[in-house]
This record gives C-alpha cells, sequence and structure tokens, in this order.
C-alpha cells in the first residue's frame, strides 16, 4: 500500500470514528429519559419499597422476599432496556459489517482509493440508519416502561 493510500485509509477510519461517536451521543441524548426514568423513579419507588420491608415483627426471609420482590420493576426495566440496546448494536455491527464485506472486496479488485470513499459512504449511511431508528427504539421503552411524557 502506497503512502496516498494508507493516509486515504487513516483519514476514513478517524471519520468512521467520529461517525460511531455520533451514534453514541444520539443514543445516550435520546435515551437520557429512559434512563431517569430507571434511575430516579423506579429506582426512587424501589427503595421505598425496600425500606418499609423492613418490620420488627418480619423475620429475615420474609424481610428479603419482601425486599427482592421490590426490585422486580427495576430489574424488568434494565433488562428490556438492555436487550433493546444489544439489538440495536447487532442491527449495527451487522450493517457495518457489509460496508467492511464490500470495502474488503472492492480493495481486492484493485481498487483501494474508491473502496475507501464507498466504504465511507456505507458507514455513513449505516450510521444513519441506526440513528434515525433511535426514536422508535424510544418509543417502544416508554410504552413498555409505561411512561408518559
Amino acid at each position: 500500500m502506497d503512502a496516498i493510500a494508507a493516509a486515504e485509509e487513516r483519514i476514513v477510519n478517524d471519520r468512521m470514528r467520529q461517525k460511531l461517536n455520533e451514534v453514541n451521543s444520539a443514543a445516550k441524548s435520546q435515551l437520557a429519559s429512559v434512563q431517569d426514568h430507571v434511575n430516579f423513579t423506579l429506582q426512587r419507588a424501589y427503595f421505598k419499597c425496600a425500606y418499609e420491608c423492613f418490620e420488627r415483627t418480619r423475620t429475615n426471609d420474609e424481610i428479603s422476599n419482601c425486599v427482592e420482590h421490590c426490585s422486580v420493576p427495576v430489574l424488568q426495566a434494565q433488562n428490556l432496556i438492555e436487550g433493546e440496546m444489544a439489538k440495536f448494536q447487532e442491527r449495527l455491527n451487522r450493517s457495518l459489517m457489509v460496508c467492511q464485506d464490500k470495502f474488503e472486496q472492492a480493495r481486492l479488485q484493485g481498487d483501494t482509493s474508491g473502496a475507501l470513499k464507498n466504504l465511507e459512504s456505507c458507514v455513513d449511511h449505516s450510521v444513519q440508519d441506526s440513528v434515525n431508528s433511535l426514536p422508535s427504539l424510544v418509543g417502544r421503552l416508554k410504552n413498555a416502561l409505561s411512561m408518559t411524557e
């Protein structure tokens, strides 16, 4: 690989990292209200519920069962969010793997410069598709968590 191709590849890699950072920032931003709901509304309810479990008339097992029961909504919400985000990440990864496969195929055919441009374009398209899917994902999470907003 000549120096120009290596420099082009470094530039494209930097741009791809920027694009992935954009996805992360967009996801954090759009999921902030859902995280706040879990961290404040559901966690607060959990701690209030768990506090009320501690009565001298209860046995240790009863207290443990009560506290465990209180934690169910928080754990369910966290599992739901983790599952949705894992699916989101998997879709993005598959899309990026397609871009990488196209790049490798073009590069094997000797079109490194064109391959880099196509890779950048493909990654940009994948990232935009992922960012555009976030409102739907957030909507599903809010609906599943019975958030009113």
